[in-house]
């Protein structure tokens, strides 16, 4: 029996370890990235902060996230490694963390914010260069969006909501700050015992880029690609829709509307419940259908989301509109990582994803919180919601742009154009 067994089984099985310790790692990330907003209520108790202040500190760590992001993608192109630097990535990103709860005031918590996102700068692009270069092609999409979307769902959006309120609830919020530490380091542990450079059969080919090993593109060369360049500006509006829902929709719900914060803990959870969902769901779609139908048709209804936070004012039917419509974190993995991915040479693998998150996150995810915060201070918290679904509008219209890379839909392209016969002349 175990004589028959197939050569790939090896290569399988580590395709499905590394999924689930990347899974985890990435889930982690955005578990300390979101508890800031979960926790502002509680914060704002002790340091008093405005929309504007609220704004700036998940603007800073998207800055150095962003920063981060564009360094570490081409240094570990440059090295040819991976592993050390997702370990020192991981560890450090826990230990900011957890430092968060000893500052302060408005400053502290400002640089241990920035430090933060330095280190989780690093873990998607190395990340992802893994994923994509260990699966198989048609899990390909799907184990790319459980690794971006869904993690970050279920551990950001379902879990961090409940446990960390709970925590603030029980024993404050810099406790809860503090423990976010321990995951970190087993899961740091835990990559340094089972993740490899290379998997067991070699690196799976992603890539429509012919260019020879050798030559290692340059940043400009892979910004010439028009698919790289559209992701980047796709970046940029879609890190405003997320960003600035994930910030200002708490404060909006417990503010504006007068939610309880277990009212309002209960409707965060089903935009985590959603991106969860759709997270690995509108990846493995894309497979089926095209990237780019994927991106035009998903981003569209991500639009109405922002819109029902501000018009719906029953919870309940709030919380079920928000799962239906919170499709956009699903879109994240397509632009910011699988179209890159299957665009240029693997030889820019992690400059290419480091290149869309870093811009993205600089654009987006700095400046569209300050902006929305500044609106918000002038205008009402509202102005917020309207900034991000405008960003989800812009995302429709460049992605009418995007070239088709999915491997699937190109294979029934071809076979279908040398089946169709040339005209009689």
């Amino acid at each position: 029996m175990f004589g028959n067994r197939s050569p790939a089984t090896p290569a399988r099985r580590y395709e499905y370890i590394l999924l689930l310790i990347l899974f985890l790692s990435f889930g982690f990330v955005f578990f300390d990235r979101q508890a800031l907003s979960f926790l502002a209520p509680y914060i704002d108790g002790d340091f008093g902060l405005s929309n504007t202040q609220l704004g700036t500190l998940s603007g800073v760590l998207a800055l150095t996230w962003a920063l981060s992001g564009l360094v570490f993608g081409r240094l570990s192109d440059r090295l040819g490694t991976r592993k050390p630097i997702l370990i020192a990535a991981v560890v450090m990103f826990s230990v900011f963390s957890a430092a968060s709860g000893l500052m302060t005031g408005f400053v502290g918590l400002l640089i241990a914010r920035a430090l933060m996102g330095v280190a989780e700068g690093a873990v998607l692009p190395i990340a992802q260069s893994l994923m994509v270069e260990a699966s198989a092609e048609h899990r390909r999409g799907m184990n790319m969006g459980l690794v971006q979307g869904s993690s970050a769902g279920l551990l950001g959006g379902i879990l961090c909501p409940l446990v960390a309120v709970w925590i603030a609830e029980q024993h404050g919020w810099r406790t809860a700050f503090y423990l976010t530490i321990i995951p970190g380091l087993l899961i740091a542990l835990w990559i340094w015992r089972s993740v490899r450079e290379t998997p067991p059969l070699g690196r799976v080919t992603a890539t429509t880029d012919r260019t020879p090993a050798a030559e290692k593109p340059s940043l400009w060369e892979v910004l010439r690609h028009r698919n790289v360049l559209l992701c980047v500006l796709a970046g940029c509006c879609y890190l405003t829709w997320f960003i600035v829902i994930i910030t200002f929709t708490p404060k909006y719900l417990t503010d504006v509307k007068g939610f309880s914060p277990g009212t309002m803990s209960a409707v965060m959870t089903c935009f985590g419940v959603a991106w969860v969902v759709w997270g690995f769901l509108t990846p493995a779609i894309s497979d089926r259908i095209g990237r780019k139908t994927t991106m035009i048709a998903f981003t569209a209804i991500a639009a109405l989301c922002p819109l029902a936070v501000v018009y719906v004012t029953d919870p309940l039917l709030l919380g079920v509109i928000v799962v239906l419509t919170y499709t956009g974190l699903g879109c994240f993995t397509l632009f910011m990582a699988t179209i890159p991915a299957e665009t240029v040479h693997p030889a820019a693998l992690a400059t290419a994803l480091g290149l869309v998150m870093g811009v993205g996150e600089l654009s987006g995810g700095f400046l569209g919180p300050l902006v929305a915060g500044w609106a918000s201070d002038i205008w009402g918290l509202q102005s917020a919601m309207f900034i991000a679904a405008g960003g989800a509008v812009l995302v429709v219209l460049l992605s009418f742009g995007l070239r088709e890379t999915a491997p699937m839909v190109l294979r029934r392209r071809s076979g279908a154009a040398a089946a169709t016969p040339e005209p009689v002349r």
